[in-house]
């Protein structure tokens, strides 16, 4: 131990205790100071003008606070006059104070009595100079953007909390005991804080055009949200000036808001030009509710529609859509400015560089985590020897054992000396309790416990059984007889808490320790069962998690008889009783202290503590667990002691109660906390009377707490003038499993009585003990916890691993051998053999010499010298961030020192660790005072993160605030720390404000892909290592067409489908061809061939009659889902014309949907409109007020159709002439419109109808929007061209009646049905409780044979699962669910046909997905991603995969780009340009490699070849093609390709109130929009939830994080999200967001 006195300071004198910190009172202020004082400028403001110029910038909304009105402490004031405290810090005028201010400051005396006691300033100037540091570089970070409506909602159960609440708590400031440390005759002087106040420019107001701006939006209203900004470490600059701000006057001002301005111009150019249109064809409801199916898009007025980047365009675009003349301008920055701001902050990372390590292997990050730092400290001593204390002597006298104390002290002549006082709320001694009533009241219940149980005769307890003791806090009277009743009977006590609800914090716990340890007798008093919740009958309640008990009341038993004999004494090594600890994930043990350890701690603390018969203690601390339960339960009865009890409730009202027991009972004992010594000190006016000089040992029971330092210096130099000794100060350390550690022992001097070590964090973070300067700021000052207790011996170790012994100067977790220790957890062998039989090794694994075994006491430290014990920490409350480990209550201590008189309500905050992405993230929870504003708040949390960032050098993950009472608490009234971390994890904790520093805390994210543009492998050499790796070219053709439909083929029917349908109605003219059914599930219209035929010409003749239709005019036809679209399609084509079908507008949303209309109307040249009377109605409507005003094409109504037949059907000269328009809108936004030629429309009916095997006797069942894609081609084309009869069932019908389609289906015996994803959800959710009524109604499945959902994206494997199992009751084959694809390029590429193999699933990984590359992994693996194929490939189809941008073909092992080859690809795109020559990429595309003479056409969505197993129709092996996601969506973040659904599916899964979610990138910032099915209030849970879950899923950060209401995520016709079109509502700030979270 010699190789400490180096570093170790060793305080000799006890007279002359100084602390290195200074204690600082934070006096009370009043609000209109505040008001008054608002341009009061501090003293340490900065003087220089860029300095004040930041200055101003970055504390705009806190000047009109109370900053600069701080009062000002009188210098060199003693700590006894306190009573200056309750004075106003406003400078105080001459004259006497008017009877208004008097009674405010009696008012505000009484607040601030209540709360100085919460709150301490251990590192006040430590963090002051830290946050100076900053404060000459500020930044400027955006706050949060909350509606108005969540500053003010709260919880429902948050109403009924008292802020003033009778059970708040105990040790209520995780940092009570956390204090300052000058004492009252140091002279300390209070500085006064320094806030620094920024002057934030407001961004521009939203140019409206619709009226003014939305209150809650997200930026929209800033007298509700004020931009407020945050300091960060990275320099960036302040958010565009508008031009009528008049708040810079100076020329160095106007200099920095032009460069600023040219800043935000070079961003703006980025940015104007957006590259893909939003979704316009497609209605939208009002309201927050989420509106129908497919009625979720343009929703946002005045976005862009167009994608089109040429100025010409620009202004087309802007009138077409009645869009303001400066929409372009200041409206849309009001999100983007914080966005730009967050992105200013990253532009130099804040750490060095991460180490090079692998891609894609998880253990790299685990390196990454864990960094060996070269310079990190490294321990240099000896490796240590056991530290032994002296031989224990037992006191002569003392008794043979506890339960015999009892007897000799009750029965003796000094049977009326009183063993326990209870103080009550009046300070009254109301209840006391002699050792004569002690021995019979313990007899008496020991007696009923073993014979009569109560009376009742409900069955016998037996010696050795385990029983629980439930008694209040306030009465340890009932308590003490019942555990000495409960150790003469030879039952095995078990102590907890008062269950005061089912909702109690850590209950089930409890119940789970009672369980395990066989309790089925509960021992309570009269008063404490009355308490405890009951049912209607009168019956205990069943708490969650706890057995049956018999609850035995122990108040009134019957006297035993006088031949009853207290049953034998047990043996030694049997429990005594079973004290309780919790781990640091809240689970419960119990630990098993036998009768010989409870015997030989009671003899060792006699022995180190000096106690003697008769003497007066005085205990504040829970007497049923720990140090309250040895000292003041056990070693005051075997000693013959009395006790007086303070319950805590009495200590909340009157801090200073046990310093007058002590004085008026001369007491020479008190067992308190360091929380104890600080209320202590702010009882000011109860000093006066307080006399301690009858004070021998004052028993800190936390003095293993560092805070536990300032409280003992503080309260010793104020109480030493009132006779309280220097050596009278005693810590301990304890810990439920190795009962006391250690204690000072009282009254001993000497060299080495006292230790005091001013001590390196950064040393202690590495595990090292290591010497520091008193004034450094990341220095920490500990005392020691005395000395080793008699006959025992401790050893530290290593924490991790293999029980290595530490060396002299490194950091262990502590270990006991003795006597005096537990003996093991209760039920529980492998944790008991890791816990209570340690055998420490020495460096070269060999054992020490001796065979004790240790015991852990969970506590961290090192030993000084002369045996002296120093802890700097626990495990539980241990740390381990970047291979560094930090301590929970040194971050606590350093978060209170931030303005916490302000901020934390009582000092209540919580702090841990959860582990993301293979490392821990530390998360501070605190509570904030009722009346902090949101910009205090999140000003208050800057400051946190720079000043535990510059004291302890690691960042925070998450910052929280809750409101008031608004953390679990334990039965005392302290916070619950797992319950409250459980709570934060599940996101139910409900926090007021959160902020989330993901880019500086993550230090461990994968390497960056790197694009070697240097060495360029060009896509022939890529081809070429495929080839000689083995690899297949990624190649698959459906079946040829060449020969096929021979017996049916074109001579039996015409070439074009116009002619089709007049030669069925020639042949087959009764054939019933079209059904159309009602929501009720009626026959609504059906048709004939014949009747079809007659429509279409009657539409044909209104066309040539009134129309005046010329051959190629393009009509629109705008009807809803019916059999009217139909026959008006063939009229079209019956005359010549080129059909557009256009969804009608809706009639509850107007304004965008006729908007819509005439979009798509005016793109598509249409010339005439065919509608019917009622669709005609709502465009002609006055709503049309919304209209950009311009007038309609002609519009004819087919209603009333002339009874006339055509002369002559047009007949199309060649198979290439456009037959059709198909406008729609990509999964990207883009709405494009595709030219489908006769030729293409006839080879797509005749591929589906091979791979289908569709025939006239076959019924089809459609539910599909008849408007674009394949969804129009089986509503239009496929049943006139097959021949089959096709069962019509919009859409909209289902979603009033969800077993519509399958009903129909059933009905109908349908083989082979149609639907969208968005139908298939509707039937899983609405008609998941229905199935056995479905059954009862006859609805049977098992005859569809087909059951293909129609998407433009990657099958939802997660949604046809569930479909396939839920409706597997009505008879529907797993095997019948599939998918199909298709896009613009080709409406059809890929459809289950009735003889295809079953749909294969494959597992891929998913870090490989991000670098283009396929590999298939098993089932369950890490990072595994299902995929289902999107259908067999057509007849007729040929697909490649190739890179999108070498344009070479790909390997099945790469993710390329799907090129498409078949007849019925589109011709092209149809714009108002005419022919684009931009697209013609998109349908002659040419491979590089390979077959470079055949043309394809680029579907734009990124998918892989897989050949199975499986063998086709033509005996050729199966090549599945998967689909992973459209190019143009995926996010490149960090060179790495990301696909928006995997993201989504991740963040989908977080929370149980998200109901929709989607993602996009701006700027390089992941933008993560969800929607909230709760209440407001639970918004911000989400936030934390989702930053975790995407970060350790997907290893990249969320930049942004929006919630919305349900319905604003837009949504198509089939059921997939628009997420560029909410891209663009994000950032024209028309989203009205519930809160948005921008990420550090």
């Amino acid at each position: 131990m010699t190789t400490m006195t180096a570093w170790m300071k060793i305080r000799r004198s006890r007279g002359k205790r100084n602390s290195t910190m200074t204690f600082q009172m934070v006096t009370s202020r009043r609000k209109d100071t505040r008001k008054r004082k608002r341009d009061f400028s501090s003293p340490m403001s900065p003087r220089d003008p860029s300095q004040a110029s930041h200055h101003a910038a970055l504390h705009a909304h806190q000047q009109s606070g109370g900053a600069s009105s701080r009062c000002r402490r009188s210098e060199h004031r003693s700590v006894t006059t306190h009573e200056r405290r309750y004075l106003s810090g406003a400078p105080q005028a001459g004259g006497a104070a008017s009877p208004s201010t008097r009674s405010r400051r009696r008012a505000q005396r009484r607040l601030t009595r209540n709360e100085s006691r919460y709150h301490s300033e251990v590192r006040q100037e430590a963090v002051k100079e830290a946050l100076a540091q900053y404060q000459s570089r500020p930044k400027n970070l955006p706050l949060p953007s909350k509606r108005s409506s969540v500053m003010t909602a709260r919880s429902p159960d948050r109403h009924h909390r008292d802020s003033d609440s009778e059970d708040s708590d105990e040790d209520s400031v995780t940092a009570e005991g956390s204090l300052g440390s000058s004492g009252g005759h140091s002279g300390s002087q209070g500085t006064p804080e320094v806030t620094r106040t920024p002057l934030l420019l407001p961004p521009p107001q939203v140019p409206s055009h619709s009226g003014m701006g939305t209150p809650g939006s997200s930026s929209g209203s800033s007298h509700h949200t004020p931009p407020h900004p945050m300091q960060q470490k990275q320099q960036q600059p302040l958010p565009p000036i508008p031009p009528h701000s008049n708040r810079l006057s100076n020329g160095e001002d106007d200099e920095r808001t032009r460069r600023e301005l040219s800043e935000m111009t070079d961003l703006m150019r980025n940015i104007t030009s957006f590259p893909q249109p939003p979704d316009v064809t497609n209605n939208t409801g009002g309201g927050n509710n989420r509106p129908p199916r497919d009625d979720r898009i343009t929703r946002y007025s005045g976005l862009a529609p167009g994608r089109q980047s040429s100025s010409d365009s620009d202004g087309w675009r802007d009138a077409l859509y009645n869009f303001p003349e400066n929409w372009r301008g200041t409206g849309r920055w009001k999100v983007s400015n914080k966005i730009q701001q967050l992105l200013n902050t990253l532009k130099r990372p804040k750490r060095r560089p991460l180490p090079e390590f692998y891609l894609d292997d998880e253990e790299d990050l685990e390196i990454a985590a864990n960094p060996k730092d070269p310079n990190a400290p490294k321990p240099e001593g000896m490796v240590m020897t056991p530290a032994r204390g002296e031989q224990l002597v037992i006191p002569a006298g003392l008794p043979r054992s506890v339960e015999d104390a009892v007897y000799r002290y009750g029965s003796s002549s000094g049977y009326k000396a009183p063993v326990a006082t209870i103080l009550d709320a009046n300070g009254k001694l109301s209840v006391s309790l002699t050792y004569g009533k002690l021995l019979s009241r313990s007899q008496k219940m020991a007696y009923n416990l073993l014979t009569r149980l109560g009376g009742r005769g409900e069955g016998n307890v037996m010696p050795g059984d385990r029983v629980a003791l439930v008694y209040p806090n306030n009465d340890p009277v009932s308590f003490m007889c019942a555990f000495y009743a409960c150790l003469q009977a030879g039952l095995v006590p078990v102590p907890i808490e008062v269950p005061l609800s089912r909702r109690d914090a850590g209950s089930q716990q409890i119940g789970f320790l009672l369980g395990s340890c066989g309790v089925s007798v509960a021992l309570t008093s009269e008063a404490c069962f009355k308490g405890i919740p009951k049912t209607s009958a009168g019956e205990v309640v069943s708490f969650k998690g706890w057995p049956k008990l018999t609850w035995f009341i122990t108040d009134h038993l019957p006297k035993p008889p006088k031949d009853w004999q207290i049953p034998p004494r047990h043996s030694d090594d049997s429990a005594a009783y079973i004290e309780y600890s919790t781990d640091k994930d809240g689970s419960v043990k119990g630990v098993v202290v036998t009768r010989s350890a409870m015997l030989a701690h009671c003899r060792t603390l006699t022995s180190a503590c000096n106690y003697t018969e008769g003497e007066v203690a005085v205990c504040v601390l829970d007497f049923k667990r720990e140090v309250g339960l040895w000292h003041s339960m056990l070693c005051s009865v075997f000693n013959g002691m009395h006790v007086i009890f303070i319950p805590y409730s009495v200590m909340k009202v009157n801090p200073a109660s046990w310093m007058q027991m002590i004085t008026r009972f001369k007491a020479s004992i008190a067992i308190v906390k360091s929380r104890d010594l600080h209320w202590g000190l702010l009882a000011t006016k109860d000093h006066k009377d307080v006399s301690l000089q009858s004070l021998r040992l004052l028993l800190v029971a936390d003095g293993a707490n560092p805070w536990s330092l300032s409280s003992c210096d503080q309260f010793l130099a104020v109480f030493q003038s009132k006779g309280l000794r220097p050596d009278a100060i005693c810590p301990c350390a304890s810990s439920p499993e190795a009962l006391t550690v250690s204690v000072r022992r009282p009254g001993h001097g000497g060299a080495n009585a006292v230790g005091r070590g001013v001590l390196s964090m950064q040393g202690l973070s590495f595990g090292v003990v290591r010497v520091d300067q008193e004034n450094s700021l990341t220095s920490l000052t500990l005392q020691d916890c005395g000395q080793v207790l008699p006959g025992a011996m401790i050893v530290v170790i290593k924490l991790e691993g293999v029980p290595f012994l530490c060396r002299t100067d490194e950091v262990g977790e502590i270990c006991v051998a003795g006597g005096a220790v537990g003996d093991q957890y209760w039920g529980l062998q492998g944790m008991t053999n890791n816990t209570f039989k340690v055998q420490p090794l020495l460096l070269d694994s060999t054992p020490m010499n001796g065979t004790s075994t240790y015991v852990r006491t969970g506590l961290l430290g090192f030993l000084g010298p002369g045996g002296l014990v120093f802890v700097c920490g626990s495990r539980d409350g241990l740390m381990t961030v970047t291979g560094r480990k930090h301590n929970t209550d040194d971050i606590i201590a350093t978060v209170l020192a931030v303005e916490p008189m302000k901020f934390i309500y009582r000092g209540r905050i919580a702090v841990f660790s959860h582990k993301v992405l293979r490392d821990e993230r530390i998360c501070v929870i605190a509570e904030q005072r009722p009346d902090c504003s949101e910009e205090e708040s999140f000003q208050w949390m800057s400051r946190v993160l720079q000043a535990v960032d510059s004291i302890h050098q690691v960042g925070i993950y998450c910052l929280a605030l809750v409101p008031p009472n608004h953390l679990p608490k334990t039965p005392l009234g302290g916070i619950h720390l797992s319950e409250t971390r459980k709570k934060f994890l599940e996101g139910s904790l409900h926090p007021a404000n959160v902020l989330m520093c993901p880019h500086t805390c993550v230090t461990n994210l994968p390497k960056p892909r790197e694009v070697h543009h240097g060495n360029y492998v060009g896509p022939a050499s890529v081809m070429v290592g495929n080839l000689v790796q083995g690899n297949r070219l990624a190649s698959a053709q459906g079946r040829d067409m060449g020969l096929m439909d021979d017996e049916d083929g074109m001579r039996r029917h015409p070439q074009f489908i116009a002619d089709i349908l007049k030669w069925r109605a020639s042949t087959t003219e009764n054939h019933e061809i079209l059904t159309l059914l009602n929501s009720k599930g009626q026959v609504a219209t059906s048709l004939t061939c014949a009747q079809l035929h007659k429509k279409a010409e009657r539409v044909g003749c209104l066309l040539l009659e009134k129309g005046h239709i010329n051959t190629g005019d393009h009509v629109a036809l705008i009807y809803p889902p019916g059999v009217d679209l139909i026959a008006a399609f063939y009229g079209c084509l019956y005359v010549g014309a080129v059909p557009v079908t256009i969804r009608p507008p809706h009639p509850q949303n107007l304004q965008s949907t006729v908007n819509t209309v005439r979009t798509v109307v005016d793109v598509s040249k249409s010339s005439i409109i065919l509608s019917t009377l009622t669709v005609i109605k709502l465009l002609k409507s006055k709503e049309e007020k919304f209209d950009s005003g311009k007038k309609w094409a002609p519009i004819l109504d087919t209603d009333d159709l002339p009874k006339k037949r055509l002369p002559s059907i047009y007949k199309a000269p060649t198979p290439e002439m456009i037959a059709y328009l198909d406008f729609s809108v990509s999964t990207t936004g883009m709405l494009a419109g595709i030219k489908m030629s006769h030729g293409a429309a006839t080879s797509l009916c005749l591929s589906m109808k091979v791979a289908c095997e569709l025939y006239p006797s076959r019924v089809v069942a459609l539910c599909l929007d008849p408007y674009c894609g394949l969804g129009l081609a089986l509503w239009v084309l496929s049943s006139v061209y097959s021949g089959h009869q096709s069962i019509l069932i919009p859409p909209g019908e289902v979603e009033l009646n969800p077993s519509l389609w399958l009903s129909a289906v059933s009905q109908y015996k349908v083989r082979d049905t149609f639907c969208s994803y968005g139908v298939m959800e509707l039937c899983t959710k609405g008609l998941g409780s229905s199935i056995t009524a479905l059954k009862q109604r006859g609805v049977n499945l098992s005859c569809v044979r087909t059951c293909v959902v129609v998407a433009e994206e990657r099958p939802r494997v997660q949604l046809t699962s569930s479909f396939s199992k839920l409706f597997s009751g009505l008879g529907l084959s797993p095997r019948a669910v599939s998918t199909s694809f298709g896009c613009r390029v080709n409406v059809a590429i890929c459809l289950q046909g009735a003889s295809s193999p079953d749909p294969t699933t494959v597992f891929v990984d998913l870090r490989s997905l991000r670098h283009d590359r396929v590999t298939l992994v098993e089932r369950g693996a890490p990072h595994s991603l299902c995929l289902m194929e999107s259908g067999k490939l057509l007849p007729g189809v040929k697909v490649v995969i190739a890179n999108p941008d070498t344009k070479g073909q790909c390997s099945d092992s790469h993710l390329g780009e799907i090129w498409v080859q078949c007849n019925h690809n589109a011709s092209g795109y149809f714009t108002v340009y005419g022919d684009d020559g931009t697209s013609n990429d998109h349908f002659n595309a040419q491979l590089v490699t390979g077959s470079t003479g055949e043309v394809y056409a680029r579907t734009g969505y990124l998918g892989f070849l897989r050949r199975t197993e499986s063998v086709q129709a033509d005996g050729e092996l199966h090549d599945a093609v998967f689909v992973v996601g459209a190019l143009d969506e995926t996010v490149i973040l960090r060179g790495m390709r990301y696909h928006p659904i995997d993201i989504e599916m991740t963040v989908m899964r977080c929370h149980k109130k998200i109901s929709e979610c989607a993602v996009f990138s701006w700027t390089n910032l992941l933008v993560v929009v969800v929607e909230l099915d709760g209440a407001e209030y639970e918004a911000l849970d989400l936030v934390p939830l989702i930053t975790s879950s995407v970060l350790e899923e997907h290893q990249v950060i969320v930049g942004v994080i929006v919630v919305v209401d349900p319905g604003v995520v837009p949504i198509n016709s089939r059921g997939e999200k628009q997420r560029m079109h909410l891209r663009d509502g994000f950032l024209a700030d028309q989203l009205d967001p519930i809160y948005v979270a921008y990420n550090m």
